[in-house]
């Protein structure tokens, strides 16, 4: 007679309004870890790119005021070595006013398009001692950091 299948627990309704928000949550979530992530790192790249970018920036500058043409077009990137022959780049060192010396007043370095880009502030001493302010760029190539753009 009776078939009685026991006691059945009721079925339970869904919320699929709570199941959205609480995956919305988690995307939100793991983009603000991300966007966090790639900003420390962005931070750790400009932070620790300074010290090069200045060495960099020196090294050029104590050999364009020791009048060693040859050391100093080495450290110009790919991209001035095109625009500058080496004999012209030591006859452009010996063009008066000379440099005789410098100052590094700042180092700036930020990301653009992803690489590290650097510029130094720079007051070039010349003969007679005028100086003269300048922003020396200095961009990272395949075996480290270079100066680019117009070196002086």
């Amino acid at each position: 007679m009776g078939t009685d299948g026991g006691w059945h627990r009721p079925a339970r309704r869904g919320r699929p309004a709570r199941t959205g928000a609480l995956a919305a949550a988690a995307g939100l979530g793991l983009c603000l870890v991300g966007a966090a992530g790639l900003g420390a790192w962005n931070v750790q790249v400009v932070t620790g790119a300074a010290g090069p970018v200045r060495e960099t920036a020196d090294g050029f500058l104590r050999d364009v005021a020791a009048g060693d043409a040859d050391r100093a077009y080495g450290r110009l990137c790919a991209d001035a070595r095109t625009r500058w022959s080496g004999s012209g780049f030591a006859a452009w060192l010996r063009t008066p006013p000379r440099v005789t010396g410098y100052e590094i007043t700042d180092v700036r370095v930020a990301t653009r398009g992803g690489r590290p880009r650097g510029t130094v502030a720079v007051r070039l001493i010349r003969d007679g001692g005028a100086g003269a302010a300048h922003d020396l760029p200095v961009v990272r190539d395949d075996d480290g950091w270079r100066v680019c753009g117009d070196p002086l």
